[in-house]
């Protein structure tokens, strides 16, 4: 079946006015500015959804760190614990990297070859390290020093 259609058409680019289509200019002007208007319009109101989304976060923010500092003022022997739990799971941390970090110099082409090789890798330190950044996240949260101390 032959098509009669041509795929491609002529698009005149030049500079004609658009009274050439049957519109004046000040119609086509007032319809441009109307345009401008509404996407004015439009950007403040995304800015006002911003800022009231910033205020929400922020708010949050501040509640956590509120109730975060009132549980250390009345767990400062726990607060103390935690931070010298932090330090030393972060030795720990440190030279588990390291172990890690061997691993692969040991083993890196037959990581980058096989992709049994990558797994086992991956489920041999990857939980653990997983689990144990998360315990020295909240350890160190729990143990930082209130707002205002160093």
């Amino acid at each position: 079946m032959a098509n009669n259609h041509p795929f491609f058409t002529h698009i005149d680019v030049s500079t004609q006015t658009s009274t050439d289509a049957g519109q004046a200019p000040g119609i086509v002007n007032t319809q441009v500015v109307g345009l401008l208007h509404q996407l004015i319009a439009c950007q403040n109101r995304q800015n006002e959804l911003l800022e009231e989304l910033v205020k929400q976060t922020t708010a949050a923010q501040r509640q956590r760190a509120m109730e975060l500092s009132q549980w250390k003022q009345s767990h400062p022997e726990l607060a103390r614990q935690c931070r010298a739990a932090a330090e030393t799971l972060g030795i720990a941390q440190t030279e588990f990297l390291r172990s890690i970090a061997e691993e692969v110099a040991d083993n890196g082409d037959t990581l980058a070859d096989g992709e049994f090789m990558l797994n086992e890798f991956v489920d041999r330190f990857g939980p653990r390290l997983a689990h144990l950044n998360g315990v020295l996240q909240v350890l160190t949260q729990l143990g930082s020093a209130p707002s205002g101390q160093a």
